[in-house]
């Protein structure tokens, strides 16, 4: 998306050391300064101290992986929800596979089937992580809108929370390139190789986990790609699309993409918090003041995920609901 409305750009150089790490056991008003400053600067931080145990994360990540070293005619029985350097419907390509599910109980359970050969296990593990994620973005959402002074500390939480709910867990494996020989490509251009393309996420919240392995890089104001060092101890979080609306621009929606790492096999397990389909997206109104007048029209969900999929990777989907305010 082209962002309707940016921060001043900051002149020092950022390094990975310095992306935003919350400690979400810290006092409460710190929390909540440290959550509200991340997504007003970059759109994206870390939380530690999450509440979700490592037996969780190890028995997803391990369920993963067991998914993606099946043969590929066993991986493909998964489809719709399984693809292969294809993302998306318009051309754009990455050295990704992906397995996508939607987040609630029958649809876990109706893929469960073809996905694994347990799939009472498979489906218990997906639905444990998945739970979760929801609830610790749920956590996020409420000091988020309680830090933007919205009364209603619900209001974006409530739409994750519904029944009718879009959201979904999409599993990426980067896996290491492969030289004519069959064998791991250690050359230095493969560590500059595009997994996946430069892009923000259009839901409302992004809760994303990776196992040990480096890929991920976000992008500031400045066009500047940083890397994010990978942490087993935290979680990342990004601000997508609806959030940024539903903040009347007070939050970005982060680019990021994913890079490709020739030693070793990586898997991001991305949780998009997203609203159901008929719901109305716009901004609280005390988000809404003569002094910053509404950003955007209102449009569904629906409306917007159309536009998300007949678009190709990094073109601009938010102009399409911008009002014609001068700012």
């Amino acid at each position: 998306m082209v962002l309707a409305s940016r921060n001043p750009i900051r002149s020092e150089k950022i390094v990975p050391g310095d992306l935003p790490i919350v400690d979400l056991k810290a006092e409460k008003s710190e929390v909540t300064r440290l959550i509200v400053k991340a997504s007003e600067e970059y759109g994206f931080f870390k939380v530690i101290n999450h509440g979700i145990s490592h037996e969780t994360i190890a028995k997803m990540e391990e369920a993963g992986f067991g998914f993606f070293a099946k043969p590929m005619p066993q991986k493909k029985q998964a489809a719709p929800g399984y693809g292969c350097k294809n993302i998306g419907f318009n051309g754009d390509m990455g050295e990704v596979e992906y397995l996508l599910l939607n987040a609630n109980t029958p649809s876990i359970a109706q893929i469960s089937k073809s996905v694994s050969i347990d799939p009472s296990n498979f489906r218990s593990t997906v639905s444990a992580y998945t739970e979760a994620v929801r609830e610790l973005a749920c956590e996020i959402l409420e000091v988020m809108a309680e830090g933007l002074g919205v009364q209603d500390t619900l209001v974006f939480s409530r739409l994750i929370r519904d029944i009718e709910s879009d959201s979904v867990l999409r599993l990426n494996h980067y896996p290491p390139i492969l030289n004519s020989n069959n064998r791991e490509d250690k050359s230095p251009s493969y560590n500059n190789k595009v997994g996946f393309g430069e892009h923000s996420d259009p839901q409302i919240l992004t809760i994303l986990r990776s196992n040990d392995v480096s890929g991920l890089q976000i992008s500031l104001q400045d066009g500047v790609w940083i890397p994010v060092k990978p942490d087993p101890e935290a979680f990342c979080v990004n601000v997508g699309d609806v959030l940024e609306v539903m903040t009347n621009g007070r939050f970005v929606s982060v680019r990021h993409r994913a890079m490709t790492n020739s030693f070793k096999s990586r898997m991001s397990m991305a949780y998009f918090g997203a609203p159901p389909l008929h719901a109305c997206i716009v901004a609280p109104p005390v988000l809404v003041t003569p002094e910053r007048p509404s950003l955007f029209r209102p449009f569904t969900w629906a409306d917007y995920k159309k536009a998300t999929y007949s678009l190709r990777l990094g073109d601009s989907r938010m102009e399409l609901f911008r009002n014609n305010n001068d700012m």
